[in-house]
């Protein structure tokens, strides 16, 4: 029944039902839960102000340059605008005067502020014991004023951009700069260069100059998980103090990259291809990361080589992919079942091919085993090393010319005749600088084929690809199905990013300021 007890477990009795009790507020005769204090929370609000000693007021130093703020005394930190780092720095700010007074922080967040106010608003909760233990909750505003100053490395940087501290000159001595344009797309997705005072191009590679020797050291261990790369490292003395004992050093990190590549045709000496277990002597580098993997095109084994092991071999490429070849596929036979190897896919067969120039010139065909007898089929068009009509000027290769019998052709990779002339994703690229005065005739458009070259590999290898950020590109318009083969590979569409354009437009710097707005960073 209502109002009835209920039964203790197996007692047989009843308990009554506990009630809350309520007494009146002491001050203003307001039913309420009984507390320490005997007054109500609004009471308490009125004569007890936990806020009071707390700065409503506080300022912060920005540089504008590099988007960092100076944690006092003299280290800055980067933080985006209403992230989780620029409302650690900001309560930095404020820590000292709450412990003084005891007063805990149970939250906070950002206030919406205009951003050429100059003003960086905060809504903070906090929490206060008072009158004989009751612990008063209040909200609390703070104003940063936000004064624009530059940090040492950017004053420098202004006043002489060439005052930088260390240089790192990353170079590889292949005729080509295919190496190049991969690890700008890695440089840029994990912002290794972003600390860079400028980039500069040189023969044969690229300048980065930095602000901090530690910056420059951090590039270098980066280059280090993503190549095989040899270091060497030099400094010269630019100043000294002799009052204070303050020696003011330029540091030089000289990083040489292996000069193999993706695509190289390679002939092994006899001492290496018994160290590889017999590997070769013909083999093609299919991936280069921190380490080399060579491929046997005839048998399909792979071979990984480190950079230390490749330094002990230093071999050369006998041909690269600028001496490649188009051939026709005029029949093939697989020989194996399709496998896997690394996450790449390999299947052996003899293909009849012929070369596309000797067309209406004369019938000579060539009987080859290859590894790409998953992908070709009669008809197509694939790309590959003559090693018949070739002109070779290599040790290892002749080496091996006279102890095997070497094949006639190697097919490296198939070739699609039909292109899109544009594409509907793009990639982002360094700010590098170029001198203009010492540019080659003809240097332009070679490095525009080259990048043509690049985009076209991205487009037919999904590992490659896989490391990088490809972007969505709004000025791309479908074309006609005529313009476009059908086995002509393209980047589907869910593995591109969109890309963020800030525009002129005031409606959308509305939208953009209030979803701002509802941001916030909750602090514990």
């Amino acid at each position: 029944m209502p109002g009835s007890a209920a039964p203790a477990g197996g007692a047989g009795m009843f308990v009554p039902a506990a009630t809350a009790g309520t007494v009146l507020c002491c001050m203003c005769g307001v039913a309420m839960q009984p507390n320490p204090a005997n007054m109500c929370a609004r009471c308490l609000r009125a004569r007890v102000d936990i806020t009071e000693g707390v700065p409503r007021h506080a300022a912060v130093v920005y540089c504008p340059d590099c988007s960092s703020y100076l944690q006092p005394p003299r280290s800055w930190l980067r933080a985006t605008p209403e992230s989780p780092e620029l409302m650690q720095i900001l309560l930095r700010r404020i820590n000292r005067p709450l412990a003084r007074l005891r007063v805990s922080l149970s939250g906070a967040e950002f206030v919406f502020s205009e951003p050429h106010s100059k003003r960086l608003r905060l809504k903070l909760r906090l929490r206060r014991e008072v009158l004989h233990g009751v612990v008063l909750e209040q909200t609390h505003p703070v104003e940063f004023v936000v004064h624009d100053r530059l940090c040492d490395s950017c004053s420098r940087a202004q006043a002489n951009p060439d005052q930088w501290v260390a240089v790192v000159q990353l170079r590889q001595h292949v005729p080509h700069r295919r190496t190049f344009l991969y690890l700008e797309q890695l440089l840029l997705k994990h912002g290794q260069a972003s600390l860079a005072i400028r980039v500069a191009a040189a023969p044969g590679g690229l300048d980065f100059f930095f602000g901090s020797r530690s910056h420059a050291a951090r590039l270098v261990d980066f280059l280090a998980t993503v190549a095989p790369i040899q270091t060497q490292t030099a400094k010269q003395l630019v100043s000294h103090d002799t009052k204070s004992s303050v020696y003011n050093y330029k540091y030089t990190f000289s990083v040489e990259i292996c000069p193999i590549c993706r695509e190289d045709l390679i002939a092994l000496s006899p001492q290496a291809s018994r160290d590889m277990g017999g590997l070769g002597p013909l083999v093609l580098c299919v991936k280069v990361t921190n380490a080399i993997a060579l491929l046997d095109p005839l048998t399909l084994r792979v071979h990984h080589l480190e950079e230390k092991k490749y330094r002990v071999y230093n071999f050369k490429a006998a041909l690269t992919s600028k001496q490649l070849v188009e051939y026709i596929v005029l029949d093939i036979e697989q020989e194996s079942p399709e496998i896997s190897i690394d996450g790449s896919r390999y299947q052996l067969a003899y293909a009849q091919v012929a070369r596309v120039s000797d067309f209406g010139k004369n019938d000579t065909i060539f009987t080859v085993r290859t590894h790409l007898g998953h992908l070709l089929n009669p008809g197509d068009h694939a790309l590959g090393y003559d090693l018949y009509g070739a002109n070779l000027n290599d040790d290892d290769m002749d080496t091996a010319m006279t102890r095997y019998s070497l094949p006639e052709v190697v097919l490296v990779k198939k070739s699609y005749e039909k292109r899109p002339r544009t594409r509907r994703w793009k990639l982002k690229r360094l700010p590098v600088e170029e001198d203009a005065g010492n540019k080659a005739k003809g240097e332009e458009e070679r490095r525009l084929d080259e990048y043509e070259a690049f985009l076209k590999d991205l487009e037919q290898d999904p590992d490659l690809r896989f490391n990088i950020n490809l972007y969505k590109n709004e000025d791309y318009r479908s074309e006609m199905a005529s313009t476009v083969g059908d086995d002509v590979p393209t980047v589907p569409l869910e593995e591109l990013i969109e890309d963020l354009t800030l525009g002129d437009d005031e409606e959308d710097e509305g939208d953009e300021a209030v979803a701002g707005n509802n941001q916030s960073g909750m602090v514990e």
